[in-house]
């Protein structure tokens, strides 16, 4: 399925340059495709922006930003997909700017996965001691540490 998606898309972009070029013109249709791109990245600033505060505030809270990594996420994939010269990329990543299609993709993959919250402290013999010598301290004298 990727490998066709791979093949048909400069095909679709092709077609769509050919077509609105026929129906408006080189110059309107190339000024279109940069057009977009200068939009596309305006929205993304601030989308970028909007979004890295939200994260913020929930991590915060002491919540799991996952929407906004999500958001984060779909932002990234919709300036690599402005960046691309077309139409079709264009319109995607152009929606994929849009909060309200993002939340809508958010909610479709939140169904499907699970968020593990895990921690990696661990704690090594007694925990209210923690000069104790265990097998793997390695304990240093005055004269075989030197700071550098």
């Amino acid at each position: 399925m990727f490998l066709l998606g791979f093949l048909l898309l400069p095909i679709i972009e092709i077609a769509l340059f050919i077509k609105v070029g026929q129906w408006i013109g080189l110059w309107p249709t190339l000024a279109l495709v940069v057009g977009a791109a200068v939009l596309g990245v305006a929205l993304l600033r601030r989308q970028g922006l909007s979004v890295l505060t939200q994260m913020r505030s929930n991590v915060s809270a002491g919540k799991v930003p996952g929407q906004a990594i999500a958001d984060t996420m779909m932002i990234g994939l919709a300036a690599m997909l402005l960046i691309i010269p077309g139409f079709f990329t264009d319109a995607i990543g152009l929606a994929l700017l849009l909060p309200a299609v993002r939340a809508m993709i958010y909610k479709a993959l939140a169904s499907r996965v699970s968020v593990v919250e895990t921690s990696s402290y661990r704690r090594y013999g007694p925990a209210n001691d923690p000069t104790i010598k265990g097998p793997d301290t390695i304990d240093l004298d005055e004269d075989d540490y030197r700071p550098h």
